[in-house]
């Protein structure tokens, strides 16, 4: 296996910077706006763009919740193994909300179509718009792209993109894995 470093932490700290300036000049003062993080992996992102929007603004103009998939994907019941689910956090009401659901890599679109079934759950938004870190271009399995893009790389089938965050006790890096 072969690891290939594609953004490390100075990279991916100013991207981060440009995604959140990108979010502030669409998004204007973030009246009815909610951001949202996809649990397990998106959550470390969107964390950090909530606190660098809070630094930027200098107050949370918006609503931030953690929504939970797991129950959602279309392989649920496919493996033997049981499925532990995240803690969903989600204390507002999204109906007639502008939402920004976050996560880190989209490769086929399916985790963002069970996020976007786990919504409706919750009420029926105004708009839905996706932020990525990294977009896996040419790997769509569902017609779902992005508003919102860190960094678009090209990969093989059977390439892996692994995002890294010092809050899980890794070094800030996103790597693309091979098997070659």
């Amino acid at each position: 296996m072969n690891a290939r470093i594609i953004l490390e932490k100075k990279q991916l700290d100013i991207t981060l910077d440009r995604l959140c300036f990108e979010l502030i000049e669409r998004l204007g003062d973030f009246k009815n706006i909610a951001l949202i993080g996809m649990q397990p992996r998106g959550i470390f992102l969107s964390r950090r763009i909530k606190e660098k929007l809070i630094h930027i603004l200098g107050k949370q103009p918006f609503d931030y919740g953690e929504l939970d998939i797991s129950f959602y994907r279309d392989d649920f019941r496919r493996g033997n193994e049981q499925i532990v689910p995240s803690e969903l956090k989600i204390d507002f009401n999204i109906q007639d909300k502008r939402i920004v659901l976050i996560d880190d890599v989209l490769y086929t679109g399916r985790s963002i179509r069970s996020a976007l079934d786990a919504l409706t759950d919750f009420g029926r938004p105004a708009k839905v718009e996706l932020l990525v870190l990294v977009d896996r271009k040419y790997s769509r399995d569902l017609p779902i792209q992005p508003n919102y893009v860190g960094i678009k790389v090209d990969t093989r089938t059977n390439d892996k993109v692994k995002v890294d965050w010092k809050e899980n006790g890794k070094k800030d890096a996103v790597h693309i894995v091979t098997n070659d």
